[in-house]
């Protein structure tokens, strides 16, 4: 059975993966490791795209998305447009474990977290208003796509060999209020399967949404491929959709575990996507490879 593996997305889920690494090193199971290591980086003010700290939505106001999942039993939970709540996948945990149901979203997940003893608090800084205001759209521009942002998505294989994964957000600065991306759907932004792998998503979640990338990706690893041609297969298939509506190829990017211990991550072109991946014999800051569209 291999030993512990964890990784995260981009350079700050170094964090998250040094928070999680000694609950693997102690036996812990992989969800509470990940959900460490996202919560990690939740309570980081200088990442702009998650929890605290977080740029707000069109009106300036941070509303949060997250996932966890479980890859033994298939358990999961997430919320989505949370608001004044720092730990969104602390409480999509508890949307797991403590309700039948899978999703709750805007004041029904604030009021359900309140119920749970979280605190409320405001998100934004100093700091965090400064850059939102910096990415303000400027008016009478040409409409563009959206362009991608940074998500925390935690992996984890514990000693047992079983998986769990975390997915959390603030995403897409000055969208529109409500907005959901991928973080917080099963099989979007985040799918684990003790039987298959696990997989996880960043970038921008209406392309990840569109073909189902995380599932996509598990399901592949379930047929045989291993998690580096699954995350390209994935990235193939957003490249294609891309192709069919016309448009430039979004910046998303996947990354992928499976129960043997191997890591894949694969990304569309100018992404420039780096994960970090932690064993016992320490961390390393890996860059993902880059797929062009076919044409």
């Amino acid at each position: 059975m291999p030993d512990y593996v964890v990784i995260a997305t981009w350079p700050f889920g170094q964090t998250a993966v040094k928070a999680a690494a000694p609950l693997l090193a102690d036996g812990k199971p992989a969800l509470d490791a990940a959900l460490a290591g996202a919560q990690a980086v939740e309570d980081d003010p200088t990442v702009f795209f998650v929890g605290y700290g977080g740029l707000g939505n069109a009106v300036g106001t941070v509303q949060l998305d997250a996932c966890v999942m479980d890859g033994k039993t298939l358990a999961c939970g997430g919320v989505a447009a949370l608001e004044n709540v720092r730990h969104a996948a602390a409480v999509a945990r508890r949307v797991m474990e403590k309700t039948p149901h899978v999703l709750l979203v805007g004041q029904g997940a604030q009021q359900f977290a309140i119920q749970e003893g979280f605190p409320l608090e405001t998100l934004l800084t100093p700091e965090s208003v400064a850059e939102w205001e910096k990415r303000r759209p400027k008016p009478k521009t040409p409409d563009k796509p959206p362009e991608g942002h940074d998500t925390v998505t935690v992996l984890a294989l514990d000693r047992r060999g079983r998986l769990g994964g975390v997915c959390s957000t603030s995403g897409l600065p000055h969208k529109l209020p409500g907005r959901v991306g991928d973080s917080p759907l099963i099989g979007a932004g985040l799918y684990v399967d003790d039987e298959a792998g696990a997989a996880g998503g960043t970038g921008v979640g209406e392309e990840i949404i569109r073909v189902g990338g995380s599932h996509l990706i598990v399901e592949a690893m379930r047929a045989g491929k291993g998690p580096q041609e699954a995350c390209e297969l994935a990235i193939r298939k957003v490249n294609q959709v891309a192709v069919r509506r016309g448009v430039h190829p979004a910046q998303v990017s996947f990354l992928a575990l499976d129960v043997k211990g191997r890591v894949g991550a694969a990304c569309t072109a100018m992404t420039n996507f780096q994960y970090a991946v932690g064993r016992p014999d320490g961390v390393q800051l890996l860059k993902a490879k880059e797929l062009e569209p076919e044409q």
